[in-house]
């Protein structure tokens, strides 16, 4: 895998007929440093808006950097199914007309058992050009919020254990681990 890693994992319902599907990387591992002045420009440069059809090769673009894969095929799809089921929570953060960052979640109830409306965060990818400059913490707070007019009142993600920095990410923004436990069978 290239510079970026997989840092959480979607459980789906039985009823979707699947398992898990893999989520997706927030390449932290090596974030660019900058100066608390870069950062503050940098947060004022980015944009946050809806995601678009149009921005699929972009969020391909920063997923091969990351991954070092090309899936545009995977991207379509899943993009797809973000934007039939919640389209204001299909984000993408653009600094100079360029997409920079994305992320994809919805409200979903009535899974693992989780009956009141929750937020799931599924996936969240930084270009790693830009990395440091607060865009995914700018995403998971609109995200966040558009969740909240939603009637949501918990957050949840899953994140790989060995992934300190993402577990950190998360930390950052007030999340905390749960009593969850994921279990996983390999067919």
């Amino acid at each position: 895998m290239g510079p970026g890693r997989l840092v959480c994992y979607r459980q789906v319902s039985a009823s979707r007929m699947a398992i898990a599907s893999a989520a997706l990387f927030v390449g932290l591992n090596n974030p660019k440093k900058r100066s608390p002045a870069e950062t503050m420009t940098t947060q004022q440069d980015v944009q946050i808006r809806i995601l678009d059809t149009v921005d699929i090769g972009a969020v391909t673009d920063i997923d091969e950097k990351i991954t070092g894969r090309y899936r545009p095929e995977e991207w379509e799809r899943r993009i797809a199914y973000y934007m039939r089921r919640d389209p204001d929570a299909a984000l993408a953060a653009e600094r100079g007309g360029a997409v920079v960052g994305f992320m994809l979640g919805e409200v979903r109830a009535g899974e693992f058992g989780l009956e009141e409306p929750t937020g799931w965060i599924e996936v969240l990818g930084v270009d790693p050009d830009c990395q440091g400059g607060a865009i995914g913490r700018r995403l998971a707070e609109s995200l966040l919020e558009h969740f909240r007019t939603q009637g949501a009142t918990t957050v949840r993600t899953l994140v790989d254990e060995t992934m300190d920095d993402i577990a950190g990410f998360f930390g950052s923004l007030g999340f905390e681990p749960a009593p969850l436990k994921p279990f996983v069978k390999t067919l």
